[in-house]
């Protein structure tokens, strides 16, 4: 038993790499986060905020991105406006209870979005129905859309102005590279304003 737990962990860890190897080698991809730090970049420049959203542990991973950039990844600097529409249990519960959990997200959009800000949805499938309605609610009032997915086309693909499809169909591998693709935006980002990369 001990020796199959130990295949299945390397397996596990294999898939990784070569997940993350596709990742590396998606030139197309690499542009596409590459213009996500553009607009961000822009965005913060401009006075204007991130809003992240997920279910599970794509959930997780807004607010991991969202902590990145409030607080501080590779060194101090000032704090950068981002919100996890994930974390006020009384704002969803209420909009879950009084209308839709699908719409639990376009609901804050709706409130506290502005024109120029970023909305980046967390969906492996593609097809999380409130994170399609918060795409197209933030589309509606101008603020630009950034979809964090798996390969496969999805619901949220026609409302995202970036759209970062990770070449797998397998959620754990897909939730790996969603944060890494977080870390390295948060990365450059706060290099591009407050470190060596102006």
């Amino acid at each position: 038993m001990a020796d199959l737990e130990a295949n299945f962990i390397k397996k596990q860890i294999q898939d990784s790499i070569e997940t993350k190897q596709l990742l590396l080698e998606d030139s197309l991809l690499i542009d596409l986060i590459d213009q996500v730090i553009d607009v961000t970049v822009n965005a913060y420049n401009n006075g204007a905020k991130t809003m992240l959203a997920g279910n599970g542990g794509s959930a997780a991973d807004a607010q991991h991105i969202a902590a990145e950039l409030v607080n501080k990844l590779c060194f101090d600097r000032p704090a950068l406006a981002s919100v996890a529409l994930t974390t006020d249990t009384s704002v969803l519960t209420a909009v879950a209870n009084d209308s839709s959990v699908n719409t639990m997200f376009s609901r804050q959009i709706e409130a506290n979005g502005k024109p120029g800000d970023i909305f980046i949805g967390i969906s492996t499938s593609g097809n999380s129905a409130n994170i399609v309605a918060a795409l197209k609610k933030a589309r509606e009032l101008g603020i630009v859309t950034v979809g964090l997915t798996g390969k496969e086309d999805g619901a949220m693909d026609p409302f995202c102005d970036y759209c970062l499809k990770v070449p797998s169909v397998n959620t754990p591998r897909i939730q790996e590279c969603h944060i890494l693709m977080g870390h390295i935006i948060c990365t450059v980002v706060e290099e591009r304003l407050f470190g060596h990369l102006k």
